[in-house]
């Protein structure tokens, strides 16, 4: 790979599925997924000009700090808050492949950790992905998202 990072909602899934067949073909741990670090910002906008609004549903995904997804071995690994899972199980009706297997709330963080199945090819899994971002965590359909492990 030579890249990684996109903006572009059609580049995003397009990082996204050469970032799921890099980490395939190199049998690595996991593949890590994370949301720029500016578009949490105080409104400020990003470099691509968006910003995240100051209102109840766009602070969510301050709470529990960066968004970020993971996925290895079918499985997608994500932190939200409860107004995310929320979001997250709506998601999924468009998704009827994708099921959450395990919900893990622990005690020292705020929020919770949910696995999800994600048997699909890469670009079902990239579309997924890209829903999570925008729909659960609602980010701008302008948002950068960088791959920070492969």
């Amino acid at each position: 790979m030579t890249r990684f990072d996109a903006a572009d909602p059609a580049e995003r899934r397009k990082l996204y599925v050469d970032a799921i067949t890099a980490h395939r073909k190199r049998g690595s741990g996991f593949l890590t997924l994370e949301v720029d670090a500016d578009v949490l910002g105080d409104g400020d906008a990003d470099d691509e000009g968006a910003t995240l609004e100051s209102d109840d549903e766009s602070d969510s995904a301050a709470e529990v700090g960066i968004p970020w997804i993971q996925f290895a071995d079918g499985t997608i690994n994500l932190d939200c808050t409860d107004d995310e899972l929320d979001a997250l199980k709506d998601a999924l009706g468009e998704f009827p492949a994708f099921k959450i297997d395990d919900l893990t709330r622990p005690e020292e963080a705020d929020g919770v950790n949910v696995r999800i199945s994600a048997k699909a090819d890469p670009n079902r899994i990239a579309q997924f992905i890209d829903a999570v971002f925008l729909d659960v965590y609602d980010l701008p359909s302008t948002v950068r998202v960088w791959i920070v492990e492969l």
